[in-house]
């Protein structure tokens, strides 16, 4: 369930428009303007905002948020006022241009293909043609190295059944073959990602039960204990994607602000990603897991115009 709180009566955008031009002008910015209105709008919405307001001023509103927003409340007001798609393509981007390109550097590109809609991703791969002028399968294949490269193309190539078939037989077939897999070590062959890569999601969840009844403990947990290498790593993250998103975000929310310091990006991506989805599910799974409400979490580690903003994606009155 989604934590966005769209009013009843929502203006007309040309209404937004006016009211965000306002909080540009004069000496300084009315951010508490912004996010009223941007923070109280579903993507369909901000789409139509963000169209009115380059006929209106003849300016991109990503260019004037640019101009009048910084930091860390900027970044975030910024992502999510683009459209999903070209959103998850310019995460995707970053991800890949990053030097170090470590697990959680990649995340985002696993979120993309693993936690999101067939349809969303074939939406991210069109985007990021126009805006990089090359595919997202090719700038993996020519930035990233093994074994994260033949992993990740073969997840964001494929097209998945998007709607709820299961067959219990192949469940337990291919349950099987994950099982003989990392009973072997042998991660990197191609039926298993075959498998992950192409299989409906329900098809999947399926097969993970199946593996777990089979052979006594999650498969995510049996592929750790193959080794602590990268790949390892890796398919332990896709696994736990697919089979219970709203998890995921929430250990990605955990892992952003314990420690010292904040990881704002992984914080904002977490959040502004799933608040149009899921991430009313994705607060009680922080709860469960941690004892603890994400809300308040959220309130200690950040300060400012960008907790009042996130908290407003969270469904909180600010």
């Amino acid at each position: 369930m989604a934590t966005l709180r769209v009013p009843a009566v929502v203006p007309s955008p040309s209404d937004d428009c006016q009211r965000l031009r306002k909080a540009f002008e004069g000496w300084g910015t009315d951010e508490k303007a912004i996010i009223w209105v941007l923070g109280h709008r579903n993507a369909s919405q901000r789409r139509l905002i963000s169209e009115t307001y380059q006929q209106l001023y003849d300016q991109p509103l990503v260019d004037s948020l640019h101009s009048e927003l910084s930091g860390d409340f900027g970044k975030a007001v910024i992502f999510w006022t683009y459209d999903p798609p070209v959103r998850d393509a310019i995460l995707a981007n970053e991800a890949l241009q990053t030097k170090r390109k470590g697990i959680n550097h990649l995340l985002p590109i696993v979120e993309i293909a693993c936690a999101t809609s067939p349809h969303h991703l074939i939406a991210v791969r069109q985007a990021y043609c126009s805006l990089y002028n090359c595919s997202l399968e090719e700038d993996i294949l020519s930035t990233i190295s093994s074994p994260f490269r033949k992993t990740l193309v073969g997840l964001v190539s494929p097209y998945r059944y998007d709607k709820e078939v299961v067959n219990m037989d192949v469940a337990n077939s291919e349950a099987a073959l994950l099982h003989e897999a990392i009973e072997r070590k042998q991660l990197d062959q191609d039926s298993v990602l075959w498998v992950l890569g192409t299989r409906n999601i329900f098809q999947l969840r399926a097969t993970f039960q199946c593996y777990e009844q089979n052979y006594g403990s999650p498969v995510d947990e049996d592929i750790k204990s193959c080794g602590k290498g990268d790949l390892e790593s890796l398919l332990g993250v896709i696994v736990r994607c697919l089979d219970c998103p709203e998890r995921h975000f929430a250990e990605v929310v955990r892992n952003s602000i314990i420690g010292l310091g904040t990881d704002e990006d992984s914080l904002t991506r977490a959040i502004i990603t799933r608040a149009e989805i899921d991430l009313m599910k994705v607060r009680g799974e922080y709860n469960n897991m941690y004892n603890s409400s994400l809300d308040s979490a959220l309130i200690g580690d950040t300060s400012g115009d960008y907790k009042d903003f996130l908290l407003t994606l969270l469904g909180a009155k600010v």
